[in-house]
């Protein structure tokens, strides 16, 4: 344990909490941390593209559609390691090369982490190439119609369609409103199993098939009627997206329209989530998902309206998508997951109240020293202001209490680490909770209480071992 003490110690603080980790955006909720590691749109020689695909080998198809589809997209792996995702056309998509590299330019100009990015292309005779951003955690459809462990939660779900929704709005925001052929297997889960709308789909002649749609009964009226994709047929094909998320299955949007009218949309829900969402939520998004399906394009919402919208209704915004999705962060299945005991599960999740509920419920380890009167009233105080939710007389009692000197809690420090981080002084906490296990060395409590102040500073791969460390040490616990 000593190691672990001196790893975070003042020092490490220091040299490892960069000022701006509290104060950057949060990833889950659309933040710009990883934006600036998106590499720069680049053009690729077909050389390096064969080697990055061992040769464009079947064996590197991820492509839903499969060898089948005139365009394939393969798996790949740089030199410099960066994992890849290359969309190869037919050689007929694009006669102008010209064309194909400006349009490959404008949609790699874009960048956003609702958006799985164009970082390149290759055109080279009648070689035409996309080079994108590689996912790991496959499809909406996978994910949707084809599970295996578990169904996509209710959250979740919610989650899905406001970031993309969000990809809309800022592709629209960008002048490229237009995304040809939306639908489950456009949308892709990345190393944290956040949702993101393919790139592919942005581009003019990026379609799989000669039609809008593999199938006709999910294609946008206007388009039957006139062949152009509009973005009012965008938001459509957003609605059909919306039916698949509420029904866990692909209906036709006549279908649903039917059932929708005849007061029968309680058919339309996925059994499987049935008792993990109310009747009101449910409601909410049928009307919404009829909205976007309007057979007239002039009485459905745009993008801008579809975040709004979609904003309001989502649910367990503060735990992450890895969480949700039952799916280890960075795609590492060979890592046994933890058995997290309740507190620990408490702050993987950054559930504070929980943690809060079993801070005051759990009581005080022992103290250390005497006090005098005056800092144990100040104790006392703390204890009841921390037992009220009132965290800052908490951490001024606390902080009194402490001052003092003649007493030494390693449950106090934890109770006012737990005060800062609802305080949003997450460097403060980690602090505290540092200082606990200073003082209590074998206490579980002050290494999970370090994981969620790691995590808020976002720092996962700190706040992932303090958790196993936790864990160990209830387990060592339990044993004696």
């Amino acid at each position: 344990m000593g190691a672990r003490c001196s790893k975070f110690s003042a020092c490490w603080l220091h040299s490892h909490l960069k000022p701006s980790a509290i104060e950057s955006p949060d990833q889950e909720n659309g933040g710009k941390n990883e934006k600036n590691s998106i590499p720069i749109f680049s053009e690729f020689s077909l050389e390096d593209l064969k080697s990055a695909t061992n040769g464009f080998s079947s064996d590197n198809i991820v492509s839903e559609h499969g060898e089948k589809a005139p365009n394939v997209v393969y798996k790949g792996k740089l030199q410099n390691d960066t994992w890849i995702a290359v969309k190869r056309f037919h050689k007929t998509a694009w006669p102008d090369s010209r064309q194909f590299i400006e349009e490959a330019r404008s949609v790699g100009s874009l960048r956003s982490e609702r958006l799985a990015n164009l970082i390149g292309c290759c055109c080279e005779g009648d070689n035409r190439l996309l080079v994108a951003e590689f996912m790991p955690n496959e499809t909406l459809a996978k994910h949707l119609f084809h599970w295996e462990t578990q169904p996509m939660k209710w959250a979740m779900r919610l989650r899905v369609a406001l970031y993309l929704a969000q990809a809309l709005e800022y592709c629209s925001s960008k002048g490229r409103a237009l995304y040809h052929d939306l639908n489950a297997y456009r949308v892709l889960f990345d190393q944290d199993c956040n949702p993101r709308l393919s790139c592919f789909g942005l581009m003019k002649n990026s379609r799989d098939g000669k039609s809008y749609s593999t199938n006709l009964a999910f294609t946008p009226p206007e388009y039957l009627r006139t062949g152009r994709v509009t973005p009012e047929s965008v938001v459509y094909s957003f609605g059909t997206l919306l039916l698949d998320l509420l029904s866990g299955k692909h209906i036709p949007p006549s279908h649903a329209l039917d059932l929708i009218r005849g007061k029968n949309f309680p058919m339309l829900m996925d059994s499987c989530l049935e008792g993990h969402f109310t009747n009101d939520d449910g409601t909410e998004l049928v009307r919404f998902a009829s909205r976007c399906l309007q057979y007239e394009a002039r009485e459905r919402p745009n993008a801008k309206s579809l975040v709004t919208a979609l904003m309001s209704l989502q649910k367990e915004a503060e735990v992450p998508s890895y969480v949700l999705m039952g799916i280890p962060r960075g795609n590492e299945p060979s890592k046994q997951p933890l058995l997290l005991t309740p507190l620990g599960e408490a702050c993987l999740r950054m559930d504070l109240t929980a943690i809060h509920e079993m801070l005051d419920k759990s009581g005080y380890k022992d103290d250390e020293g005497i006090a005098n009167e005056e800092t144990l009233n100040s104790k006392k105080q703390g204890d009841a202001a921390f037992r009220a939710k009132d965290f800052a007389t908490a951490i001024d009692c606390y902080t009194e209490f402490i001052d003092g000197g003649t007493m030494v809690s390693p449950t106090v420090f934890a109770r006012r680490c737990l005060a800062y981080m609802m305080s949003d002084l997450a460097q403060e906490a980690l602090g505290d909770a540092m200082q606990a296990q200073v003082i209590s060395p074998e206490w579980p409590t002050a290494f999970y209480l370090q994981a969620a102040a790691l995590f808020s500073l976002g720092m996962e791969t700190d706040a992932q071992e303090s958790l196993k460390d936790g864990t160990n040490l209830e387990a060592k616990k339990s044993k004696n």
